[in-house]
């Protein structure tokens, strides 16, 4: 490998890593992601920063926890002195594109890519900011409802396939134009897409793919009375007395969202194949910013740290390395370190601020990962809360609400809270300390509630009057593109032309 190597980064939306063992489970027509697998670093208990959009990439991008970026919800400002792995890349030299989704909220919306091919699928404003003043308040006309559920079904097109197919196009355009080496700098392109997000509707050809699935059957569900105090406040958010969910509704629903993982899977094959026809070597990156539940334990979405919504697929495939697969937990926010380290970059200026820890070691075998930090404060929620995975223990602690405490060895679907256990006293006093010692929960629900007081007067005065957005408006330049007149023709039919004289 090249002590600058290229980077293809795949992020995908909202696809759970309980699907993702050990590359993707076997009942999946994912052929594609199957292969990559197989020469990747398979990172088998990955967890999100943060089971939410925005923080969870603006997470993954800067190495940060959403404490420190405060980007805390789908409607919190992304500011521009945070430096992300574009910043990082970038500052080292590498030229650096983003086609497609990454949520970026408030004016600036490159963060540190050099060049942007697509707009965004959701606004950039702080529109959906939630309100911590009216805890039982839902706000309709954004809020998550279960029409997503009881929509599901089979379409051409759609709002999200058209998105993704443009991500898709343009990406790829993207590869072969980065064939052609008119600029000589290593490259780090990333490809994020919308799907397998929800409404789960998908294409006949992926939809027919599932029409035997065992896995379409409705998980067992837990009763509202019987669910933790933040799971209830879920459903209360996805308006779930005002759906009759039947249980064919649930497997199309779960139908929909396999079927559009296979769709994934065709774009993902459609990127590789090109990487491999042109001839460039790249660390391929495969990552979901969050999962989702698929309605495992009565639970539809994210907005949680059960396994379903907080866990994610990674894979990391570096030229000339054999794949193999690790199950310690890692996190998200381990990526930009990861990538400083295979690309040779110095983090010692901002190595205090940054959470994520690099997985070089864990990869080399010569060292391991601490214990992963999750953190949310966004809809559903009336308090921050924030866990810990510690080996097969995984803690949560909400001020709002009684602590809870699972063995994911011994109980992977988490029904035993274990708090209360006396067996478990020791484990629970040593997650306690270790949340004691990172969290402040008193300053960071203050911090939380500023910021979205703060942005309820901003959001409401910028649209009194005059109007202007902050979605990111690609740019063509069309007297750059094809042929022009102030170009030789001969010259730039050779140059456009790879590979040459073949």
């Amino acid at each position: 490998m090249t002590d600058s190597p290229n980077i293809l980064i795949i992020m995908v939306d909202q696809l759970t890593g309980t699907l993702f063992p050990d590359g993707p489970a076997d009942f999946l027509h994912t052929p594609n992601l199957r292969a990559l697998a197989a020469r990747s670093q398979r990172f088998a208990r990955c967890y999100t920063a943060s089971p939410l959009c925005a923080p969870g990439r603006a997470s993954f991008m800067s190495g940060q926890l959403p404490r420190r970026t405060r980007v805390y919800d789908n409607a919190a400002e992304f500011c521009s002195d945070v430096p992300t792995y574009a910043h990082h890349l970038r500052r080292a030299g590498y030229q650096t594109c983003l086609s497609g989704k990454m949520h970026f909220v408030g004016p600036d919306q490159l963060h540190g890519f050099e060049q942007r091919l697509t707009t965004d699928v959701y606004p950039a404003d702080f529109g959906w900011t939630p309100d911590y003043r009216k805890p039982d308040e839902r706000i309709d006309w954004w809020y998550h409802n279960l029409g997503s559920v009881t929509g599901a079904g089979v379409a051409e097109i759609t709002n999200q396939l058209e998105y993704d197919d443009e991500v898709a196009h343009l990406a790829e355009q993207k590869l072969y134009d980065l064939a052609r080496g008119h600029d000589a700098r290593p490259w780090c392109l990333t490809v994020s897409f919308t799907h397998p997000h929800d409404p789960f509707v998908a294409r006949r050809k992926y939809w027919d793919l599932y029409e035997d699935c065992a896995q379409l059957a409705p998980p067992e569900p837990i009763a509202y009375d019987d669910q933790d105090p933040h799971a209830r406040r879920i459903m209360d958010s996805s308006d779930w007395r005002a759906f009759d969910i039947s249980e064919e509704q649930i497997r199309r629903a779960r139908r929909g969202y396999f079927s559009n993982i296979s769709y994934l899977d065709d774009k993902i094959g459609s990127l590789l194949a090109i990487l491999e026809g042109t001839r460039q070597d790249a660390v391929v990156v495969f990552v979901s910013d969050h999962g989702e539940m698929l309605g495992e334990r009565g639970l539809w979405f994210k907005m949680n740290f059960f396994e379903g919504a907080s866990r994610v697929p990674m894979m990391i495939a570096v030229p000339g390395m054999a794949g193999q697969r690790h199950d310690a937990p890692v996190s998200t926010i381990d990526l930009l370190p990861t990538m400083a380290g295979l690309a040779g970059i110095d983090l010692s200026a901002v190595a205090p601020w940054t959470d994520g820890e690099s997985l070089v070691p864990v990869i080399e075998g010569t060292g391991t990962r601490g214990p992963v930090a999750i953190e949310y404060a966004a809809e559903a929620s009336i308090a921050p809360m924030v866990a810990l995975v510690d080996g097969a223990w995984k803690y949560i602690r909400c001020q709002a609400d009684p602590e809870l405490l699972f063995n994911l060895e011994d109980d992977p679907s988490e029904r035993r809270n274990r708090a209360q256990d006396s067996d478990c006293a020791d484990v629970l006093a040593r997650l306690r300390a270790r949340a004691d010692a990172r969290w402040d929960l008193d300053a960071y629900d203050r911090e939380v509630r500023e910021s979205q007081a703060r942005r309820w007067v901003v959001y409401e005065a910028l649209r009194n009057g005059a109007y202007y957005p902050w979605d990111f408006q690609p740019l063509q330049r069309a007297s750059e593109r094809y042929m022009r007149n102030h170009m030789d023709l001969n010259v730039l039919e050779d140059a456009q032309r790879f590979p040459r004289g073949e």
